[in-house]
């Protein structure tokens, strides 16, 4: 079951319209990574807009991702995190219940628990369910980082945490990881060192320039994985300039500013505390978008 969770994923973005989600966009967003080989679908994790959504908007993300997924050979990884365990433990049994074929769930922010609380947290988030729980580590957002040594604890004390997204950008945290359990399925939440960390033995990404340009990175993904990594780093390259322009502002304003632009998405609205990027940055993203082709429009 878990091997199939791996591979080129996409980060979705959250469509809104008037202030609401934008179910039918949505859909088509998904049905457009499907058909450019995009292995996994992530909806409401932080690229989603999670932390502005209700619980009712936020599951309700999760059914769309799972229904038109539904006969397709994408999986479904549901976004299942919070900075309260119940929460988290609720959206979880919700995505499994409507037939998700996974969840991420991202470290508890704010209350900056000890090692020792995030141990408990993620043990009560995994035996609440039975699909593959994958871990998220992105410090720099949510202020508290999962350590290695709590990585390897859980994984090894629960048979369903099966790997961990780490987006700390740190490619020796990766190496650590790898190093000491070479089964532990590591995926790069940092577009910028997605082939590093392939190349280091990482089993996919969980990317956000994805929602853009999900054949290129499905390619780099799948390259790397065959062992072409001649191939999949000349498209790591490629992409550096986007990659790099989609993180000028705080993720997820760049990329839905990009796909408004590439005619992707019909509206450019965003959940405060979140505003559309500045005219200079607005100029700069108009620029880079013009270098690369844009398929599925």
């Amino acid at each position: 079951m878990t091997k199939s969770l791996k591979g080129a994923m996409t980060a979705l973005i959250t469509p809104f319209k008037k202030g609401k989600l934008d179910e039918e966009q949505y859909a088509k967003l998904i049905k457009r990574q499907i058909n450019n080989n995009i292995d996994v679908v992530v909806p409401v994790g932080t690229t989603g807009e999670s932390a502005t959504l209700n619980h009712e908007e936020h599951k309700r993300c999760i059914e769309i991702a799972v229904d038109t997924c539904k006969g397709s050979n994408a999986k479904v990884i549901a976004g299942a995190g919070s900075n309260a365990t119940h929460e988290a433990v609720d959206l979880a049994k919700f995505a499994q219940k409507h037939g998700a074929d996974g969840i991420l769930s991202v470290t508890p922010y704010y209350n900056k628990p000890m090692q020792e609380g995030l141990y408990q947290h993620y043990k009560a988030l995994a035996n609440s369910v039975e699909i593959p729980v994958l871990l998220y580590n992105v410090p720099g957002r949510t202020a508290c980082d999962l350590l290695p040594e709590t990585v390897y604890r859980l994984f090894n004390d629960c048979e369903n945490i099966y790997g961990v997204k780490e987006a700390t950008g740190s490619i020796e945290r990766c190496v650590d990881l790898l190093a000491h359990e070479p089964n532990l399925t590591v995926v790069s939440g940092d577009d910028a060192i997605n082939y590093p960390i392939l190349s280091n033995g990482g089993s996919g990404v969980i990317s956000v320039t994805s929602n853009l340009l999900p054949d290129q990175t499905a390619k780099l993904t799948h390259l790397a994985l065959e062992g072409d990594f001649h191939g999949a780093k000349a498209i790591n390259d490629a992409l550096y300039e986007m990659n790099k322009i989609l993180f000028c502002e705080s993720n997820p304003i760049p990329i839905k500013a990009a796909m408004y632009i590439a005619g992707l998405l019909e509206t450019l609205e965003y959940r405060l505390p979140l505003t559309a990027p500045s005219s200079e940055h607005m100029k700069k993203i108009e620029e880079v978008i013009k270098k690369y082709a844009i398929q599925g429009l």
